[in-house]
């Protein structure tokens, strides 16, 4: 089965998030924080990240850039989340190593597909180490 980390500050909407991607056959865990989230990772990759861009302390956008410096860690696809959905936004957050990202409230079509080019993603020879591969749902707003 596959394994997804969910990383956001809003416990409803981690939980939430998590539960789609269950019923979508992926083993998820919550994490309230990048910390704990960062520690998790030093144990175990999962095969994608679900990543918050607005966190108190230590924001997606810094655990993206340290999750594509670490040589171990850069591999792993991570998926920007958030519900300002500002196009500027996304492309930031692709500027930090976020392979794609989605706006709140999330859509379960859109993460139906974001999930088939996380696999595909997965699945090719080399991942890009610096999110050299979009996943190209940035530009449309999500409805709930």
């Amino acid at each position: 089965m596959p394994s997804a980390y969910v990383v956001d500050d809003h416990r409803e909407t981690a939980v939430s998030l998590a539960q789609w991607l269950g019923w979508l056959s992926y083993e998820a865990r919550v994490f309230l924080g990048p910390r704990s989230a960062l520690e998790a990772l030093a144990r175990r990759l999962p095969d994608v990240v679900f990543l918050d861009i607005h966190m108190a302390g230590m924001d997606g956008m810094e655990v993206c850039r340290y999750m594509r410096r670490d040589p171990r860690l850069a591999p792993v696809p991570i998926v920007a989340i958030s519900s300002d959905a500002q196009p500027a936004l996304g492309e930031r957050a692709r500027l930090a190593g976020a392979n794609g990202f989605l706006s709140k409230p999330l859509e379960l079509e859109a993460l139906e597909e974001v999930l088939r080019a996380v696999e595909k993603l997965n699945g090719a020879a080399a991942r890009p180490a610096l999110g050299g591969v979009s996943l190209r749902l940035a530009q449309r707003p999500l409805a709930g």
